[in-house]
């Protein structure tokens, strides 16, 4: 049986909705955010050294990393059916959008949060408006610069195909969505982006991933 260590607003949620499209069977071991650090409980260290998630176990397999994870489940247990057959363009374009989700995708997201934090976090007042200052200088000049190329980017290659590595639902996309949704929640994705904007409600509306929100619980990733 697979086990998926589970941290709530986590990219482990995606994990979920892979298993739901897969119709494996699976059990969750929970996890919940420290609520003052958001960070994941020292618990999760007993699993997997860096204590994050997602983590799977699967008999005596403990794996790490969303993009692994994926990969090795689509391939163990797709039959095909989520992710190309290795050798051909087609496993190719998905392994880019598997590595380029969190090598690409992600650090302009998680440069976003942190310097709205430090906006936002409390400060001797002779202190406080220089960091408010330099954060904001910092997303007006690079950050929200960033986003905008990468939400052009995708933008323009959902007009090749309805999904992002051909014309059917494939590991690529289940690995996309938790940057897109963080795109939604704090990275400018909006109307101004009605493919993307299409994509994720394609997603939602799913019924693996409504059982996987149903299984893992609640999510959100404002901030």
């Amino acid at each position: 049986m697979i086990t998926v260590h589970h941290l709530n607003n986590s990219r482990s949620q995606r994990i979920l909705w892979l298993l739901e499209e897969l119709g494996v069977p699976y059990e969750i071991k929970r996890y919940q955010r420290d609520p003052k650090t958001m960070l994941a409980p020292p618990e999760l260290r007993a699993v997997h050294p860096l204590g994050k998630s997602p983590v799977i176990t699967d008999g005596e397999l403990t794996l790490a990393e969303s993009g692994a994870i994926i990969e090795y489940l689509a391939d163990r247990y797709g039959a095909g059916s989520l992710i190309p057959a290795h050798g051909t363009p087609a496993r190719l374009r998905c392994n880019y959008w598997l590595h380029y989700a969190e090598g690409s995708a992600m650090p302009p997201l998680l440069l976003k949060l942190v310097f709205r934090k430090v906006e936002s976090a409390p400060a001797p007042f002779f202190v406080k408006p220089i960091a408010k200052g330099i954060a904001h200088k910092v997303m007006n000049s690079f950050v929200d610069p960033q986003l905008k190329l990468h939400l052009d980017y995708l933008e323009g290659e959902l007009g090749k195909n309805e999904w992002f590595a051909g014309n059917a639902l494939s590991a690529a996309d289940i690995q996309l969505s938790f940057p897109l949704e963080a795109f939604a929640a704090r990275g400018g994705l909006d109307a101004r982006y009605p493919r993307l904007t299409a994509f994720l409600q394609r997603i939602h509306a799913r019924p693996a991933y409504q059982r996987a929100l149903q299984n893992g619980g609640e999510y959100h990733l404002g901030g």
